[in-house]
Formats: structure tokens, sequence, C-alpha cells
């Protein structure tokens, strides 16, 4: 008896790295928190900690959409194949990149738009 859950063989649908779990929003809060409590700007500082914890709310939210935009950008300009002449590590960082790498760029914009916007 064959499971019958299984997607069709060959689908042209292209599964994000994360899985079925979406993990931006959950390291958008990480990271945004991670800034809020190690910079030393005077900007957070000088903030009042009700401020501090509207603009983690903001950076968590505008992390996850700018993670959604780097994911939209992936899914668009990821190459189909992937030429090197650095070696097997060169070819693995070009793997990760284009797993990770444009998420990650707009998460971490994102965030820290969100936190600059609520703190200026």
């Amino acid at each position: 008896m064959e499971n019958e859950n299984k997607e069709p063989q060959g689908s042209d649908t292209q599964e994000s790295a994360t899985g079925p779990i979406n993990v931006w929003p959950i390291a958008s809060f990480g990271f945004a928190v991670f800034i809020h409590i190690f910079n030393n700007a005077h900007m957070i500082t000088s903030a009042s900690f009700l401020a501090k914890c509207f603009s983690i709310i903001v950076a968590t939210v505008l992390g996850t959409i700018g993670a959604a935009i780097g994911d939209a950008v992936r899914k668009f300009a990821m190459p189909d194949g992937i030429l090197t002449s650095g070696g097997m590590g060169s070819l693995i960082w070009n793997k990760l990149f284009w797993m990770f790498g444009p998420q990650v760029i707009g998460m971490v914009l994102g965030v820290l738009i969100g936190a600059v916007l609520v703190l200026k």
C-alpha cells in the first residue's frame, strides 16, 4: 500500500531550504533580541524598555517580510548549475549561499530597518 500523501514526482514547485516549518520569524526574533541586548549605540541605550519591546516586535515582523522577499529573490535568481574553479570548498560555499543567503540578507536588513524606524 503506497503513501497517499506523496507529492507527484517532477513537481515544479521549489521548496524553501528550511522545509515545511518556517523558521524565519524565530530567527528574526532572535536576531532582533540579540541586536537590542548587545548593541551599545546611543539610540538603543537611551530608549525605554517599552520602546525596545515595540522595536523588537516591529523588527521581527519586518525581518520575516525581508526573509520572504529574499526567498522570492532566491527562487527567481538561483542558477540551475554552478561552475567553480575553487574546488569542493567553493562549491559548498556557493550551494550554502543559494540555500540561505538571500533570506538571511533580507532578514538582517528587515530587522535593522525595523529597529531604526522605531527607535529613531
